[in-house]
């Protein structure tokens, strides 16, 4: 008989329990969401923006420091945490949790991760407070899964070390129509991509327009225009900095399962009111069994985001663990929020009800930081290795 493989590489016995300054930390995400998103998010999708001031809110409540160590000034939070924060956020405002996690993993990450020292200090505590906004800027217009399509040109400048012009485009930039500032994926050579700090105020710069999205609308989703942009260079190899989307996509999965879990708390209570032939939905086995198969997924997405978490912060081989919480998050959100949608019938398409909202939301978290094709690419391949 041949030996079966191993199933996961060094995966910790138990989840870790959350300290008590991580839990008074997470009480206070919560009371933040409470008091400043939760009761404005549905205004704010109308309006198509987010409220100016919230940056510095959002700074001032620590959320915009999640992943800035000790070393550096910050707070030195798990990932676990900054996955827990998401997901609190996002339940309350998908959006807002979608920003939040990618300026955390992807943009003032890459500054902690490859920044030099100069870079450092000059822009993580003012990108930590909300006074400067930051945005990651990869995809163009015929690059996405394919990052190496990247076609943007990075020119060194004469006599300016470290010192390159961007010329080319980005698409589908998160919050790039607001940021201050960019971590920008362009080529400087046939066979070698690097990533550049920008300045949005700097000649050249311009945003196109903004691209309107069927769901987290209220998100600055831009296509930017680069004209010989005086940037700066970070100094890591680009399969370092792509190495951030392993955090990033496990904070696409806190996202989905904030969806989810709004949409079944709303669900939940709805059915428990509302009456047909006599009888309330939650008596209903049909209502039952949608109920139970989204608990179901609720939990199973749940325990696979607390899994991989806890190998990130364990400082393990964390790639198949992050694909495998986003892969079935993210999907596990679209089947929540679409039976959230069937139990509350036609007032489940009616706006004042938000399962609609949540539903339109929770499809970008299938596509945003690797496509749920490519995390089942990612997952096989790591699978096939061990083999």
């Amino acid at each position: 008989m041949n030996a079966v493989p191993e199933t996961t590489l060094s995966a910790p016995a138990a989840i870790p329990a959350l300290t008590q300054d991580e839990s008074r930390f997470l009480a206070s995400v919560q009371a933040f969401c409470d008091a400043e998103v939760a009761p404005f998010s549905l205004q704010w999708e109308k309006d198509g923006i987010f409220p100016p001031g919230i940056w510095t809110k959002l700074g001032d409540a620590g959320l915009l420091s999640l992943c800035i160590p000790e070393s550096l000034g910050g707070p030195g939070r798990s990932c676990r945490v900054y996955c827990e924060a998401v997901r609190l956020l996002s339940q309350a405002d998908p959006a807002l949790g979608m920003n939040v996690a990618a300026i955390n993993s992807l943009a003032i990450g890459h500054i902690v991760s490859f920044g030099t020292p100069a870079q450092q200090e000059r822009w993580l505590d003012e990108c930590a407070s909300g006074r400067v906004k930051m945005a990651w800027a990869l995809t163009e217009p015929d690059a996405g899964s394919d990052a190496r399509r990247v076609q943007m040109r990075a020119e060194p400048i004469p006599g300016g070390e470290g010192r390159y012009r961007l010329i080319g485009e980005k698409f589908f930039i998160t919050n790039g129509g607001l940021a201050d500032l960019l971590v920008v994926i362009a080529r400087k050579g046939p066979d070698e991509l690097g990533a550049f700090l920008v300045e949005s105020n700097k000649p050249g710069f311009r945003v196109v327009g903004r691209i309107p999205t069927v769901g987290v609308s209220t998100s600055w989703t831009s296509h930017l225009h680069f004209e010989g942009v005086e940037a700066e260079l970070t100094p890591c190899r680009f399969e370092d900095a792509l190495g951030l989307l392993y955090r990033g996509r496990l904070g696409i999965a806190a996202m989905a399962l904030g969806i989810a879990e709004r949409a079944q708390a709303l669900t939940l209570a709805y059915a428990s009111k509302r009456e047909q032939f006599n009888r309330k939905l939650s008596d209903m086995q049909s209502v039952q069994n949608m109920l139970a198969d989204s608990e179901t997924d609720l939990e199973a997405a749940r325990l696979l985001l607390q899994r991989g978490a806890a190998i990130f912060d364990l400082g393990l081989d964390v790639v198949q663990a992050s694909s495998m919480a986003k892969l079935f998050a993210s999907e596990a959100a679209n089947r929540v929020t679409n039976r959230s949608i069937q139990i509350h019938g036609g007032r489940g398409m009616v706006p004042e009800y938000c399962v609609e909202k949540l539903w339109r939301d929770a499809k970008l978290t299938e596509i945003g930081e690797g496509c749920s094709e490519i995390q089942r690419m990612v997952i096989a391949k790591q699978a096939l290795r061990r083999r």
